[in-house]
């Protein structure tokens, strides 16, 4: 008999936390390795948010809070709802929790259960369907290759559909394609999901602020208010202030819905790291100018991601639009190193491996991870002397 509960045998390690690992382990033992896996900015934490953590602690703010989070932070989420969304929320439709991760893990357990269905349009972020599974429910998968933008279409929305669905996930700008829903792609997914009155919307705007193509933010509640009362807004200070080990995430939504997830959390971490949650405050509350320098950054080595990327043979790369990653298509690429006998096998996995082994190498993680097989998902969110070293390698490798 297995000690390990049945329920947990579908589920895998993050595969973004592994390539992660593993390059880091490799690096450690003396290899040449750029890692290209890591969701995470390479920037420091702006220095008034780590001065609002180092108060904290000097004030002594160390012990337990609310378990849902301080009166204080939610009164800034409020706030940022209002100012950057136009989202109207009291303090009992807001949650705090330790990261954006956590935000998502609570909604799949307070809301699915065994029988119920969550659409999930590909490529989509690794822990979605995961933890879908751990809430005993069933992931549907949506896909939409580079062919259409990474992007959903109403009519496969529509078809995906079924009467045990109980939840979707929408995720813009994208992790890990960099796509980006405009309000007329949202309009019409809206359009659909009004006919369907009990399905819950979950948004996920963790990239909100992270917009590369000159575009304006906007979510389902933009295309249509009228999804507010089943609609929950994902969010978290991890991408846009740099603060990922911080570890804080929050979201707004029905009341009903949050006080469940509260209730998740109660019993599992109780209340999120105490001097992150004030320094996420100051985040909400602080100069927003903060966030231009980064931006600009990701949007100049996207771009030279994007084009170094295309003028590999067999390799199709969007521009990012969002975001810090690239999801090129590299297919033709893949079947010509497997013609050619230096794959092990016609898949992104195996080109992922040879990647790592040679003696430049570069990790980056295959698109499979992410629900589409012949991709890799490239952060990045490092360096331009990396990227330009990162480019250089992947293009002698599959030359």
């Amino acid at each position: 008999m297995s000690v390990v509960a049945p329920r947990l045998a579908p589920i895998k390690p993050s595969p973004t936390l592994a390539v992660s690992a593993k390059a880091a382990r490799l690096k450690a033992e003396g290899k040449d390795i750029i890692g290209l896996g890591a969701g995470e900015p390479d920037f420091d934490t702006p220095q008034f948010i780590k001065d609002a953590g180092i108060e904290a602690i000097n004030k002594g703010m160390t012990k337990y809070t609310a378990g849902g989070g301080t009166p204080s932070l939610k009164k800034a989420i409020i706030a940022k709802f209002k100012r950057d969304n136009h989202l109207t929320y009291t303090e009992k439709q807001i949650l705090v929790s330790c990261g954006g991760k956590q935000s998502c893990f609570n909604l799949c357990m307070a809301v699915l259960d065994k029988g119920d269905e969550c659409i999930i349009p590909a490529p989509y972020w690794v822990s979605y369907p995961d933890m879908v599974l751990m809430a005993n429910a069933t992931p549907v998968f949506v896909s939409a290759g580079i062919d259409q933008g990474f992007k959903i279409t109403p009519a496969q929305l529509e078809a995906a559909i079924t009467p045990r669905t109980k939840m979707m996930f929408l995720n813009s700008p994208s992790n890990p394609s960099g796509a980006i829903y405009t309000l007329e792609d949202l309009k019409g997914l809206a359009a659909v999901l009004k006919k369907h009155p009990n399905i819950i919307i979950a948004t996920d705007d963790m990239y909100e602020h992270i917009l590369l193509d000159g575009s304006k933010f906007v979510n389902i509640l933009d295309a249509d208010p009228s999804l507010f009362d089943r609609t929950v807004v994902l969010n978290g200070v991890s991408k846009a202030y740099s603060m990922t080990g911080w570890r804080i995430g929050y979201c707004g939504g029905p009341e009903a819905i949050i006080q469940a997830m509260d209730n998740v959390q109660s019993h599992s971490t109780s209340n999120p790291c105490s001097i992150s949650q004030y320094a996420a405050e100051a985040a909400l509350n602080g100069d927003q100018n903060c966030i231009v320098p980064m931006v600009a950054a990701f949007k100049e080595r996207g771009a030279f991601v994007a084009k170094g990327l295309n003028a590999i043979p067999g390799v199709t790369c969007m521009q990012p639009q969002g975001a810090f990653y690239v999801f090129p298509d590299c297919t033709g690429a893949i079947k010509r190193l497997h013609a050619a006998g230096k794959l092990s096998a016609p898949t992104d996995l195996a080109l992922c491996d040879f990647l790592m082994a040679q003696d430049e190498a570069v990790a980056a993680v295959p698109g499979s991870a992410f629900g589409l097989e012949g991709y890799l998902r490239i952060s990045f969110a490092t360096s331009m002397q990396n990227l330009e070293k990162a480019i250089a390698r992947m293009t002698k490798a599959m030359a």
